[in-house]
């Protein structure tokens, strides 16, 4: 079988005389006849060995850089990376909050905020949950402090988003730091406005000086409050509680949980006994247990994997995965789109593990828990890429990626571009690699809480 030259890729590479599209077709080429071998079974769909990386001329996967994995005491990154790729201004995570008071704002989401407390479980019913179940949650070893809260899905100029309805001045010490020491953010909440994700704000292109148009059991205009995150998995707008309730979603059906020290698989099978049956209860982070401390962790990766919930995907699976993503390439942009011919980042990912009959969550901090934690030293194509790229959650995960391998991915980046091929990102806000589990993917796409 003839062998491509580190030369001879070298030149196509950098030569001057290479027209533009050529050059943007190169990695389509390496990836198709990468995946033409594995499919007629030549090499296995997850070679990536040193010498066939120096055959096809590309660098392994580089390490860590020591500098990157600076912690923080709750074992997150520090540094807030941006979408690989693309170029950036890499502004301040102080600078990335958004916000002016409205008019009408009050007091009551400006209060000192003495505290901030990590949001680790998240459980939500289709209606409300009974009362007396918040002070049992409360009882519980580990949890420091509960709050209940108004979850439901609704339309925020045409797009359907996951909305929570809140007391500001009680939840605002749960959402993400940057976001929660916003004290207008939350003034605005407080005054009837509605607090967007900074990724939905950004890449929906949206603006403080025009009102959303949300609906729910009635159509409302809303002023934007501020562009920040909470830091929860789907959660992309916040409102206050009487907003919720006019627009109709179900009143305190959800309850946000604080329990840093406590062992995260262990509280939700205890909480999971506590609530009404059909509750959906999910970890909002990952833990890393070793030598029985408990750290979490801004990583990607599922908490409490059993071995009934593996293996991966089939040989047959990845091909039809790494295929249906592979003939996306070029597709526009769009946030919220999910295929067939406009995707965002987590859309790719799900149209794509479709076309291999594999379910799979809607959002990347979804994803990021639907399979183990892989080791760089181990990834092979078809592992999902997941990244910390939004300064004003630093811990959340907010962008995915499909490793093709030999240093490659495939990603839907942002706004104005398209579904390219880039070389893979391991340096700062990189969150993690995942292995997907299909029966874990089916069992947190169908859990509401993720």
């Amino acid at each position: 079988m003839p062998r491509i030259s580190r030369a001879a890729v070298t030149a196509l590479a950098k030569g001057p005389r290479l027209r533009s599209s050529a050059r943007r077709l190169l990695p389509v080429i390496i990836f198709a006849v990468i995946l033409g071998l594995a499919v007629i079974g030549v090499l296995p769909p997850w070679a990536s060995g040193p010498a066939f990386s120096r055959d096809l001329g590309q660098a392994a996967p580089r390490a860590l850089p020591a500098k990157v994995t600076a912690t923080s005491a709750t074992g997150w990154q520090l540094t807030v990376g941006a979408i690989p790729g693309l170029v950036h201004s890499g502004a301040p995570a102080s600078l990335a909050i958004a916000a002016k008071p409205l008019p009408s704002s009050d007091a009551d989401g400006s209060s000192r905020l003495r505290r901030l407390r990590q949001a680790d479980v998240l459980l939500i019913a289709r209606g409300p949950l009974p009362i007396g179940l918040l002070a049992k949650l409360r009882r519980l070893a580990g949890v420091r402090a509960a709050v209940p809260v108004d979850a439901g899905r609704i339309q925020v100029n045409g797009s359907f988003v996951n909305v929570l309805g809140v007391s500001p001045s009680r939840f605002r010490p749960f959402a993400a730091g940057p976001t929660a020491r916003s004290a207008v953010l939350w003034q605005n909440v407080a005054a009837g406005g509605m607090a967007i994700s900074y990724t939905m704000g950004k890449l929906d292109r949206l603006t403080l000086a025009k009102p959303v148009t949300v609906v729910g059991t009635k159509t409302m205009k809303l002023p934007v409050a501020g562009f920040g995150t909470v830091g929860i998995g789907g959660v992309d707008a916040v409102v206050s509680r009487s907003v919720a309730s006019s627009l109709g979603l179900p009143r305190s059906n959800a309850v946000v949980i604080s329990a840093p020290r406590a062992r995260l698989d262990l509280l939700t099978a205890q909480i999971r006994k506590l609530a009404p049956k059909g509750t959906a209860v999910a970890a909002l982070v990952t833990q890393v247990i070793t030598s029985g401390s408990v750290v979490s962790s801004g990583a990607a990766g599922a908490i409490d994997i059993t071995a009934a919930e593996g293996p991966g995907l089939t040989t047959a699976q990845l091909v039809r995965f790494l295929t249906a993503a592979e003939s996306r390439f070029g597709a526009p942009y769009v946030w919220g789109g999910a295929g067939p011919g406009i995707f965002d980042c987590s859309g790719l990912v799900q149209w794509s593990m479709r076309q291999a009959g594999v379910i799979m969550p809607r959002v990347a901090a979804d994803q990021a828990r639907t399979g183990p934690l892989v080791p760089l030293a181990d990834l092979r194509p078809g592992d999902l890429l997941f990244y910390h790229t939004d300064p004003t959650a630093p811990a959340y995960i907010s962008h995915v990626a499909i490793y093709l391998g030999r240093g490659w991915m495939i990603q839907a980046p942002a706004p104005g571009q398209s579904v390219q091929i880039v070389r893979a990102d391991f340096g700062a806000g990189f969150a993690g690699a995942v292995r997907v589990y299909p029966r874990l993917a089916a069992a947190v796409a169908g859990n509401p809480a993720g």
